[in-house]
């Protein structure tokens, strides 16, 4: 199976005149690999997946493979509220050649914990590595230690993204789904996170500094948490400011900033406010970024 763990980029999409921006994508995977990455993630949260066509979709996760060329796994996001829907984002994924899915909770509908077990053991059928995507603040729903213990013992089941923000998470889940790989889905408490038993870190602050992030969890992964945390509080701020408003809007406004896209996103987001546009030129200047 393919090696989960470490730090996996949250790709932002880029777009350009309402489109898809293939060449400034492509480019911004190459460069993000060239940084030392130890995974990518396109058509996430960070991605704008919410606003992507099927066709846009499946066509940023092709580009995604096309240019990692199996130097490192393509996780890539397939999760749907319609399971459906998901099953059909995982089948193009495994087709492209994308190694994992990640596949989130699905939202609005707020199934019971009966209809989550089926959902992703329905997905998993499939035949892809599935990680699951736990995030109730945007699902509108919270997948138990239970139900994941349950789907830990579910074929294709091989990891689960915890953005819950509860660091007792990750010690409940270790004694309950040893066979998971457990990925931290917020920056900020990445390292205490896998202090606690975690491997990695789907990051939205990697977009941006994509090296240290790898540093970060590298030290992590060898067992060197005063490394880990002397690296990590040195962008501390970065993680911070890359959620002063609703993500992606600040992390494609400094990805703009050095060039690497427009900062252009799809309604109902919006670009950063003037206030939060300055606190971000601020912080990128602080790290010699711009």
């Amino acid at each position: 199976m393919t090696s989960l763990q470490g730090i996996y980029t949250a790709l932002i999409t880029p777009f350009s005149g309402g489109k898809l921006d293939e060449p400034a994508f492509q480019a911004f995977v190459e460069w993000q690999i060239g940084q030392g990455v130890h995974g990518l993630v396109p058509c996430g949260t960070t991605g704008e997946s919410p606003t992507l066509s099927h066709e846009e979709h499946n066509r940023v996760v092709d580009l995604c493979v096309e240019v990692a060329k199996g130097r490192v796994p393509v996780m890539a996001g397939t999760g749907s509220n319609s399971t459906e829907e998901a099953i059909m984002l995982t089948r193009h994924a495994k087709e492209a050649g994308a190694d994992a899915a990640l596949v989130v909770a699905p939202y609005y509908n707020r199934p019971t914990q009966e209809g989550l077990y089926q959902h992703f053991k329905a997905v998993a059928a499939v035949g892809l590595p599935v990680v699951i995507y736990n995030i109730p603040g945007r699902s509108g729903v919270n997948i138990t230690d239970d139900t994941l213990a349950r789907l830990a013992d579910v074929a294709n089941i091989a990891g689960v993204k915890d953005a819950t923000g509860d660091l007792a998470r990750p010690y409940t889940l270790r004694m309950k789904t040893k066979k998971l790989t457990l990925f931290s889905g917020e920056d900020m408490t990445a390292v205490a996170f896998n202090a606690s038993g975690g491997q990695g870190c789907i990051s939205v602050s990697s977009n941006i500094m994509p090296k240290r992030c790898a540093q970060v969890q590298e030290a992590c992964l060898a067992g060197d948490y005063v490394k880990a945390l002397a690296l990590h509080d040195e962008i501390a701020a970065l993680h911070d400011v890359m959620f002063c408003e609703t993500s992606p809007g600040p992390v494609k406004f400094a990805a703009s900033l050095m060039g690497k896209c427009k900062p252009d996103l799809r309604l109902p987001l919006v670009q950063p406010s003037e206030n939060s546009k300055k606190q971000i030129a601020e912080v990128l200047k602080k790290l010699h970024l711009l």
